[in-house]
């Protein structure tokens, strides 16, 4: 008889994320939950995972890593990968409460219109994260930067983008720029000068408005994540995409949440059977993320 395909789904926090479940059952998966789990205890569940399945069965095994911590998620996935003896391995996923596969989506999706609409690449683009220093804006922020994007962050609680910034350079070896004090000390000025917005701050809040849009005069592309009224980015619906904004002078256009959900959806299911539909072991992250993510808006 064929072994299940069975997830070990691991997170320091004390819940797993419903719509993680939800997705690795519609994938395919069973999934079997570890939660409140520690760093050091990753090593031992790895091996106790690979050890008691035979080839066969480690193809139909994988680990997925969540909770809401992108920096604690990348040292759990780390851990887990240097627990493998191969040939004993199985595919492991990291999607910290699905903030890895969200920023790939907009990453993407923002690269998919500036190719549209300017024909320009990440590349060297002034890049503004509002919302930077959660999970989604902190791996968005990385993963643009990795992309060559001059990127700069913004938060809500006073002096924390500063020191978000400095730990995502120092662990994943970018340049990001994280504005000290009061965001609203800075956004007037900051929005002058950038080409892209990613709008990754708590729901329902709306953190640009008419107003600040239509001062800017360099402006591309706005991607917005707030799917609870009123829109992060003032103009911007739920579905949107590549939809002019109204009150941008400069011809912005923008991005909406529910358009970045689909892909988002689309590259996490993607993943999940990718990691036992490939027959060799496979370890996902947020760059890994994003390439299947490009694919998708691309096609």
């Amino acid at each position: 008889m064929e072994k299940k395909y069975l997830l070990h789904m691991v997170t320091p926090d004390k819940n797993l994320s419903a719509f993680d479940v939800n997705m690795a059952f519609d994938a395919g998966w069973t999934a079997m939950p570890y939660l409140g789990i520690s760093l050091d205890e990753v090593t031992t569940i790895v091996q106790d995972t690979i050890f008691s399945r035979g080839p066969r069965g480690l193809k139909r095994t994988g680990i997925f890593i969540g909770g809401k911590d992108m920096h604690m998620a990348m040292d759990i996935f780390n851990a887990a990968k240097a627990a493998m003896t191969p040939p004993f391995e199985v595919s492991i996923l990291a999607d910290p409460s699905g903030a890895f596969t969200t920023s790939a989506a907009m990453v993407a999706a923002v690269a998919n219109q500036l190719k549209i609409q300017h024909n320009e690449e990440l590349t060297g683009q002034r890049i503004l994260v509002l919302g930077g220093t959660g999970p989604v804006g902190a791996s968005s922020a990385v993963l643009a930067a990795k992309l060559g994007a001059h990127v700069t962050i913004l938060g809500r609680a006073r002096d924390k983008a500063h020191k978000v910034a400095a730990l995502c350079n120092t662990r994943y070896g970018t340049v990001l720029v994280g504005i000290k004090g009061d965001v609203n000390d800075h956004i007037d000025e900051l929005m002058q000068e950038t080409d892209v917005v990613f709008a990754a701050a708590k729901a329902g809040i709306r953190i640009l408005t008419e107003k600040q849009l239509a001062t800017t005069k360099l402006l591309k592309v706005a991607a917005d994540l707030n799917a609870v009224p009123p829109a992060g980015v003032a103009g911007i619906n739920l579905l949107d995409n590549g939809v002019p904004i109204p009150s941008c002078k400069s011809g912005a256009v923008g991005i909406g949440p529910l358009a970045i959900g689909d892909i988002k959806y689309h590259t996490q299911q993607a993943l999940l059977i990718d990691m036992y539909s490939s027959g060799e072991p496979r370890y996902f992250h947020f760059e890994d993320a994003f390439k299947v993510a490009l694919k998708i808006v691309m096609k």
